[in-house]
């Protein structure tokens, strides 16, 4: 592999079938079905789904750490670190993955569903009401 490039593999995009070989430096590329690029999981068929599992697992993990590491119950400082630390992740880039299935819309929304439930005070509420308490928009009118 050449030393200037880090990874170099081909993603085809599309039904028709690849080219035989691809050759770069004497190397021959290989191809995978799926490809990050400037931080979004592209895949083959251009489908979010993968990217938006990805960035999911991540946004649930930083939500759960925020709860674990604040020792203060301050639902403003609370809420103040979600929308610093784990919005951004799940708006990164939006308009280039932007969701369209009920199932990768319903996923995403769900980060901010299981967040704003674990607040002090704010699990008996509906997550609509939970929203327009902490003035809050829900992800998909935010997208």
């Amino acid at each position: 592999m050449h030393p200037d490039f880090a990874v170099t593999v081909t993603c085809n995009i599309g039904e028709q079938a690849p080219p035989a070989h691809l050759i770069l430096d004497n190397c021959t590329l290989p191809v995978v079905p799926l490809v990050r690029d400037l931080g979004v999981l592209v895949s083959s068929n251009l489908c979010p789904s993968a990217h938006v599992n990805d960035m999911i697992a991540k946004a649930h993990k930083r939500a759960y750490m925020i709860h674990r590491a604040f020792v203060s119950r301050n639902t403003d400082l609370l809420v103040r670190a979600y929308l610093v630390y784990v919005r951004p992740l799940v708006e990164y880039n939006s308009v280039v993955w932007s969701p369209y299935t009920v199932q990768d819309i319903e996923t995403i929304e769900q980060v901010q569903r299981r967040f704003t439930k674990n607040l002090p005070g704010f699990r008996k509420f509906t997550y609509k009401y939970r929203l327009q308490r902490l003035h809050l928009p829900s992800l998909e009118l935010k997208r």
